[in-house]
């Protein structure tokens, strides 16, 4: 029996997925909503996700624009392991 991940988890996947794409490669540049929309094929998701990382301080929004912010591009880089 497959264990299906909660609601929280598979939320905090997609915010995951999307803060890592718009700090890839530690060069982060603005993002236009639809850009993720069509990274992720997932309309309702990411808008749902972009207000989560928005309200946690971890995106700039800026009109259709969207990008990390400095603290979270800081740590991205830090090594929990």
């Amino acid at each position: 029996m497959h264990d299906q991940p909660s609601p929280a988890e598979q939320d905090d996947r997609i915010d995951s997925a999307i803060l890592a794409m718009l700090i890839h490669d530690d060069s982060p540049r603005p993002w236009t909503v639809d850009e993720v929309v069509r990274e992720t094929g997932h309309r309702n998701d990411t808008t749902d996700s972009l207000a989560r990382l928005y309200g946690a301080g971890l995106i700039h929004r800026c009109g259709e624009f969207v990008f990390a912010t400095r603290p979270a591009v800081a740590a991205s880089r830090l090594d929990f392991g």
